[in-house]
């Protein structure tokens, strides 16, 4: 790993990225985007192919005119994608490996190879050169670490696997442990006190849960901060955290395919437009929610463009006080996969419901609710898990019932059926969703 490089990285992401309006910004767009055009046309016997009827518009800059790809096109097409001729099989055969064994060092021809994480019921694999891992490093400790470089810091990082990526941000200052979600919680409580991280990074299910040790009694940490990952970062689970640790709760936005966001020292989430260019498809407009295209500057290996993501984002209506140029979210609302679906009472037609309007119905309903999981099992039945006192229990399930209602009335849908059951999620390897749909569109039951 060259440590000059990522220092130099570092040095750029967090002193030199300075823009001083959106123009500039978009200028500076319109050049990554033509260098990053130019090496993949070149490179990429896929994107050559599904560039050849659009090099006029390349040449004059027009990203908006190009197809748009998504995960099933590019592991359908993956072995005449990428630009170092791996095959589809062979990554996959060393990423499973490294799952099997839980060594993750392994790598085919210096090129560290990963498995998403396959939330949307497809996994898919990425490839990452060591010159793109040495990016992505000192972008990363640029817009992570709370102080310099040159102080020590102590990361842990709680993740499903472990990766070269991941261990690229070691040096003789930063000391990376990595926390397997696969190990026993005891195993991590004991790691925690010896380790006494600086920073804390994890899947906000995680950090609720190392939280309430900290609470009990069973760790005694001081963060100097701490980064949600990998999951929707709940509102009731982030003031859980914030108050036990008395600290913002900072989100990184990181996926597959590329480093996308990270919250500044307002705690806003704010994309990283010195990394990745974005378009909004949006799914509605008034309430600024849309799905991100893609265009990320720094993957070679495995190009990302006009890559059609499944994430739901909401855009910050108001700036932020940070004065940051860089596109604001309000949240990351969940999947494509998880807008749940209801009935028009008018016309029979399929109205798509947003998690974040679910979300906040349930956190209206009652300031006694703990944990929550809503599951649409079909287009007239919806599950909800509460953990709550046992003596609001009851009062909590009606409001929630009312505000449901209320909510599915507002959409003009017919009221489906709300059920509950005893909240019995458990912390294992697969990501915690709390909203989450199982019906299909189309679907009568």
């Amino acid at each position: 790993m060259n440590k000059l490089r990522i220092l130099q990285q570092y040095l750029k992401t967090k002193y030199g990225s300075r823009f001083s309006n959106r123009k500039q910004l978009e200028r500076f767009h319109k050049q990554q985007i033509k260098k990053q055009l130019l090496f993949t046309i070149e490179n990429s016997p896929f994107y050559r192919q599904l560039y050849a009827p659009f090099l006029e518009e390349i040449e004059k800059g027009q990203l908006a005119a190009l197809p748009i790809i998504d995960k099933e096109v590019m592991m359908e097409h993956f072995d005449t994608l990428n630009t170092v001729n791996i095959s589809k099989e062979e990554a996959f055969r060393v990423a499973f490996e490294a799952e099997k064994t839980r060594n993750f060092s392994p790598t085919i021809r210096h090129i560290t190879v990963g498995l998403s994480s396959g939330t949307s019921g497809n996994r898919g694999v990425f490839l990452v050169s060591e010159e793109e891992q040495t990016l992505w490093a000192g972008s990363v400790i640029g817009k992570v670490l709370p102080s310099s470089i040159l102080h020590k810091h102590t990361i842990a990082f709680f993740l499903r696997a472990n990766s070269n990526l991941y261990e690229a941000t070691k040096n003789k200052r930063i000391s990376f442990h990595f926390f397997d979600l696969l190990d026993s919680f005891q195993q991590h409580i004991t790691r925690l006190n010896e380790v006494n991280p600086s920073i804390l990074i994890a899947p906000p299910s995680m950090l609720r849960k190392i939280a309430s040790w900290q609470q009990e009694g069973l760790i005694s940490i001081c963060p100097q901060k701490i980064i949600s990952v990998a999951e929707v970062l709940e509102d009731m689970d982030s003031a859980f955290i914030r108050a036990t640790f008395q600290q913002t709760v900072h989100q990184v936005y990181q996926c597959t395919e590329g480093f996308l966001a990270t919250t500044c020292s307002q705690g806003t989430l704010h994309i990283n437009e010195d990394l990745v260019h974005i378009e909004k498809e949006y799914l509605d407009q008034e309430n600024g929610i849309f799905v991100p295209i893609i265009t990320d500057f720094m993957r070679k290996t495995q190009p990302i463009i006009r890559y059609r993501l499944n994430d739901i984002l909401i855009e910050k209506k108001t700036a932020c006080s940070c004065g940051s140029l860089f596109l604001a979210l309000e949240r990351i609302d969940g999947r494509c996969d998880d807008i749940f679906i209801g009935r028009s009472e008018l016309d029979n037609r399929e109205i798509s419901i947003f998690p974040d309007f679910i979300r906040r119905a349930i956190i209206f309903a009652s300031n006694e609710i703990q944990q929550f999981k809503v599951i649409q099992h079909s287009l007239n039945n919806i599950e909800i898990k509460l953990e709550v006192p046992p003596e609001h229990l009851e009062s909590c399930q009606s409001n929630v019932i009312q505000e449901l209602h209320a909510l599915w009335s507002t959409k003009k849908c017919a009221v489906p059926h709300i059920f509950f059951s005893h909240y019995d999620i458990q912390l294992h390897d697969k990501k915690l969703k709390r909203i989450e749909r199982l019906v299909s569109h189309g679907e009568q039951i």
